[in-house]
């Protein structure tokens, strides 16, 4: 009796919480759980990435090529030709069918470069009227002008007929101004194979600097 006079029970001993307390702490404990969390594991951002600035850098190629051994060669802008006049067979002129004569244009090198041995005159459009190319044959050097001869035979058919030329590197590359031979053949008159008398009176016989394929 004594022990049950001074001593509390059980259930005056054991505190007793409140259910909106308990959520309160519950809630509170779930948020430092996430605080921790984050703190834990940073963000995935990314690091900002370096700007970078494209700049032009000027081109160092120079008005030639090289070949594997180093020698510098040069380009087809060295190479120029000019017309000066035609020397025999002015456009227009009347010509039998068949007949034979030589047309000849007097040019020169306007270019910097020197025309090489092997350069070809050829031609670029129209009627070759049984022409070929001419492969020069000697080193035309610049300012100098030479005769461009080629023998040719007028068509059958009458009328006008016209063939352009031009000259090209030993590589094959056209350059300078383009010459062009123009003449009328007669509806009238007989085919010759003798080379014509007007030509003959006026130049004689023409000096080529190049030699004819055949």
């Amino acid at each position: 009796m004594l022990l049950n006079a001074c001593g509390s029970s059980d259930e005056d001993t054991t505190p007793t919480t409140p259910p909106e307390q308990i959520q309160t702490m519950a809630v509170a404990t779930f948020s430092s759980g996430l605080t921790q969390t984050a703190i834990a594991f940073p963000t995935d951002t990314p690091s900002p990435s370096p700007t970078i600035t494209s700049t032009s850098v000027p081109s160092n190629t120079p008005d030639a090529a090289s070949t594997q051994d180093g020698e510098i060669q040069p380009t087809a802008s060295c190479f120029r030709l000019a017309f000066v006049s035609d020397v025999t067979i002015p456009d227009n002129t009347t010509m039998n069918p068949g007949e034979i004569f030589t047309k000849t244009w007097r040019v020169r090198n306007s270019g910097s470069c020197d025309w090489e041995i092997g350069f070809q005159f050829k031609l670029t459009y129209g009627d070759a009227m049984g022409a070929a190319a001419l492969t020069l044959d000697k080193t035309i050097h610049p300012g100098e002008e030479t005769d461009l001869s080629v023998m040719m035979t007028a068509p059958n058919e009458s009328g006008n007929h016209q063939g352009n030329w031009r000259m090209t590197t030993s590589a094959g590359t056209f350059f300078g101004d383009e010459v062009y031979v123009l003449i009328t053949v007669s509806d009238s008159g007989t085919a010759t194979a003798t080379t014509t008398k007007t030509q003959m009176a006026e130049t004689g016989t023409p000096t080529s600097t190049a030699t004819q394929e055949v």
